[in-house]
């Protein structure tokens, strides 16, 4: 290995790294918002890009049914709750947001000349069909059993994540894609090439990240999700509502993964269930920062995307077994280090 090389694996592993990063604080994000581990988190980086790929193919993408069919249900089940509790005012909200959006959504979809449209109206659509599937996720599955153990969230989250890849392999089929990239740009920086989607992958992650920092610092509803996440009881008496605590970390969620789909696509080829795997070197991070640290997450995110690039450099057939091996002296330094501490009632 020369310099060159070594400059060439580096930059692969940043360019990784930020994608894990962010992954890894959606991760972190759920975790201490809801208590659960978000398995499907891989999924919606594989729906966002494969969506993509289909509006700029002209067609209008499988995984807005998917949308329609959640918006439905969700306003079905909001409209029963509404009558219940003798609120028929929310009636109107309720299937605007859950069933109209979709709907209108779709209706746009059918009249847009999805293959001419420029670049950046292509990747917004393909975000305003998976991004709103996060919170109608937290709405259906995990909302009707929030109080349950976290083993349980566990074992929903394993089933979500399952159901996601089945449907994705109807919806794209199993064949892998990829996008253009978003510039073709290159620049040379002394003895290393940097590619302009590169700079696209890192600066998109940079600037994500600090918006993060300044919607939990400088926003009403940030702070309310860092008060639940802190003391879930405590934000509920101070009458935070859990339900939209839930679906606003969801929301996030599905943004992030959705986006990180965006960025990577023309970098890599796309399968159904190629996020499975990536939605796992995220989580890999997110054990490095505990579940509960958003800086020591993102370093374990870079930390793994360079263990990645310099570890398929060297012994390419085992890097997938290296990069997840680290998961085990973190554990083993973790348990050693902390505290057990009794689950929230």
């Amino acid at each position: 290995m020369d310099i060159q090389i070594a400059l060439l694996l580096a930059q692969d592993g940043i360019t990784n790294g930020a994608i894990y990063a962010l992954l890894a604080l959606a991760l972190v994000l759920v975790f201490a918002v809801t208590r659960v581990i978000f398995i499907p988190q891989g999924e919606f980086v594989a729906y966002g890009a494969l969506t993509l790929v289909m509006i700029q193919a002209g067609h209008v993408p499988a995984t807005l049914w998917l949308l329609v069919g959640a918006g439905v249900l969700a306003a079905v089940v909001d409209a029963r709750g509404a009558l219940a509790s003798g609120q028929k005012g929310r009636l109107a909200g309720v299937l605007a947001w859950n069933a109209g959006y979709p709907l209108v959504l779709a209706a746009l979809l059918y009249l847009l000349p999805l293959a001419t449209l420029p670049l950046a109206v292509q990747v917004l659509l393909a975000l305003l069909v998976i991004v709103p599937m996060g919170p109608l996720m937290y709405r259906l599955i995990y909302q009707p059993i929030a109080a349950a153990p976290v083993l349980i969230l566990l074992i929903v989250s394993v089933a979500v994540h399952v159901g996601m890849v089945g449907l994705g392999l109807l919806f794209f089929g199993a064949e892998g894609s990829r996008t253009p990239a978003f510039s073709e740009a290159r620049f040379e920086l002394g003895p290393m090439m940097v590619t302009g989607q590169t700079i696209w992958v890192v600066a998109a992650s940079i600037v994500l990240i600090v918006a993060l920092y300044q919607f939990f610092g400088r926003t009403i509803y940030g702070k309310a999700l860092r008060a639940t996440a802190m003391n879930r009881n405590g934000a509920r008496l101070m009458g935070i509502s859990p339900a939209l605590a839930g679906r606003l970390t969801f929301l996030l969620a599905a943004l992030i993964g959705a986006l990180s789909g965006v960025l990577i696509a023309p970098i890599t080829t796309i399968y159904y269930d190629t996020g499975f795997l990536i939605g796992l070197k995220g989580f890999v991070a997110a054990i490095v920062g505990g579940l509960a640290s958003y800086p020591i997450a993102a370093a374990g995110a870079v930390l793994v995307g360079l263990l990645e690039a310099f570890s398929s450099f060297w012994a390419s057939a085992y890097k997938e077994v290296i990069v997840f091996t680290l998961i085990i002296p973190v554990l083993l330094w973790r348990s050693l280090t902390s505290h057990h501490v009794e689950e929230e009632e």
